[in-house]
């Protein structure tokens, strides 16, 4: 057995400070890893995942949620205040009499896959969207263009029918975007646009993985995050779970307001409470007894206490509306006066319009939490009015679209209108509502005649106040963006001019 006895060392001076200055060398070259890197990727849950992924060709708001300014851009866009922004084009004039526009293009843009960005390619993607066989979910935001000219690659020109006093701010929408022409057809699994971030891959039912577009266009603005995934988590406990185990980083929808309060002193989870455009309404055929008489309507809005309803629905987060518009939107008014809560009434306009044993309907609501919640409550309100409810819950977005939306198969549903500014959806002829007011129509028409912001906020005041009469839906409230994230993530969006989660200004405070 050898062994070994270690000797004292006598350090001179210069020994010692050369040991010292080896040291430090030693610390100097140590890899990289040892040292604290900065964060730059992100999880973000959501709790829809997106049936597709191009907004040009569906409605639901989760596909924006996750595309919309980070894979697509348009010719303007809309920022976190709700202001019209450039952005593919650099500037745009506007004839005197509202009918030409005319866009000047940035230069040296190209799409994911290489293909360049020009006024053949934006006109390309314009003629898609409002052409005959367009499924753009928003076709009427381009009813009144009526020609479009490239007269050179940097310059679109729209010719319109009639001045459209909106046409801007829809141009700056998810459904508006613009899409390239060899990746137009593929878009809704495999994504292709011009944004700060490519598609990397979808695997459904969990996940979609986005990466740092290095080619981006735009040198302005630097984008911190290398990488961005969406985690989809219906379920609002799994939300809870996942935030607080640290599997997502943000939920800027979080879907549980009752357990808000669970984050309370959380070192590392702050809560956000924003405005959105959500607004709850529960909508009825118009078409079909018993909603077919407005005194019915008025009744089952007279019977629905909605400070009731957003205290148990949604745990005191929200405000009551009277109409499908929210106070963040400009010529807002307060209809909730017009038919306020009174049972006894409502009990006796039912009587006067031929029910005064009441009447029975069934409600097709989404399985969304505010959704089941806001139908269980309205339920035991109209069972004080002898009305019976029955709830049938229909999975969303795929049967309630079939059956709701497009089949106007249904007597009353329910569920959260996200675009902002879109009272005009009662003007449409067909929409589920199946609403018909020739004066609201016109009311709705003369908005787009004007560009005059004082006289559309006239005219949308004077919509407000015929909704409200009406009720051609149960304006219940506006849900608030509840969100949940990291401390140190720093540039999501607290408020929600249009449903998104934008990623171009995210990054970790170190």
């Amino acid at each position: 057995m050898s062994s070994y006895v270690s000797q004292p060392v006598k350090l001179t001076r210069r020994v010692a400070l050369g040991l010292v200055f080896s040291s430090v060398l030693a610390l100097s070259f140590m890899p990289a890893p040892l040292l604290a890197a900065p964060k730059n990727t992100v999880t973000i849950g959501m709790g829809i995942e997106p049936a597709g992924l191009d907004p040009t060709i569906a409605a639901p708001v989760a596909i924006g949620q996750v595309t919309w300014q980070n894979i697509f851009e348009g010719l303007v866009t809309i920022d976190k205040d709700g202001k019209i922004q450039p952005q593919l084009a650099q500037s745009w004039d506007i004839s005197e009499d509202g009918k030409t526009y005319t866009f000047t293009l940035h230069e040296g843009v190209k799409f994911h896959d290489g293909e360049a960005f020009n006024s053949s390619v934006a006109k390309a993607s314009l003629d898609r969207a409002r052409g005959e066989a367009s499924v753009n979910p928003q076709k009427r935001f381009f009813a009144a263009i009526d020609s479009i000219e490239s007269p050179d690659a940097n310059t679109l020109v729209l010719k319109l029918k009639q001045p459209a006093g909106s046409l801007l701010y829809w141009l700056g929408w998810p459904a508006s975007v613009i899409v390239g022409t060899k990746s137009a057809e593929t878009n809704k699994t495999a994504p292709v646009g011009t944004g700060p971030f490519k598609f990397v891959n979808w695997a459904k039912g969990d996940k979609v993985e986005l990466a740092k577009n290095a080619d981006y266009w735009n040198k302005d603005i630097d984008v911190a995050l290398e990488k961005a995934t969406f985690r989809f988590i219906p379920d609002a406990q799994a939300q809870a779970a996942a935030l607080k185990a640290g599997d997502v980083d943000a939920f800027p929808e979080f879907g549980a307001p009752e357990l808000m309060s669970s984050f309370d002193g959380d070192k590392r989870l702050g809560t956000f409470v924003g405005n959105t455009e959500l607004k709850v309404v529960a909508g009825m055929n118009n078409a079909t007894k018993p909603f077919n008489d407005k005194r019915v309507r008025q009744a089952l809005m007279m019977a629905v206490d909605r400070a009731t309803v957003i205290d148990g629905a949604w745990s005191g987060f929200g405000t009551a509306i009277g109409s499908h518009y929210t106070p963040n939107d400009r010529g807002y008014v307060d209809t909730t006066g017009t038919h306020p809560y009174d049972a006894a009434k409502a009990k006796a306009l039912l009587a006067e319009a031929g029910y005064p044993n009441g009447l029975s309907f069934t409600i097709k609501a989404p399985q969304m939490a505010y959704a089941q919640r806001t139908s269980q409550i309205l339920q035991a309100m109209f069972a004080e009015i002898g009305v019976t409810m029955t709830i049938e819950t229909t999975e969303f977005p795929a049967k309630w679209v079939s059956d709701v939306l497009k089949g106007a198969n249904y007597e009353m549903t329910i569920v959260a209108h996200a675009e902002p500014m879109d009272i005009d959806i009662f003007s449409r002829d067909p929409y589920y509502f199946n609403y018909k007011n020739p004066t609201f129509n016109e009311i709705i028409k003369n908005v787009e005649l004007t560009a005059d912001p004082s006289q559309q906020e006239k005219l949308y005041a004077d919509a407000q106040e015929i909704l409200a009469q009406d009720v051609p839906a149960l304006f219940l409230f506006v849900m608030p963006k509840l969100g949940v994230w990291d401390k140190k993530l720093d540039g999501l969006w607290e408020n929600e001019p249009i449903p998104s989660n934008v990623l171009t200004d995210v990054h970790w405070e170190e």
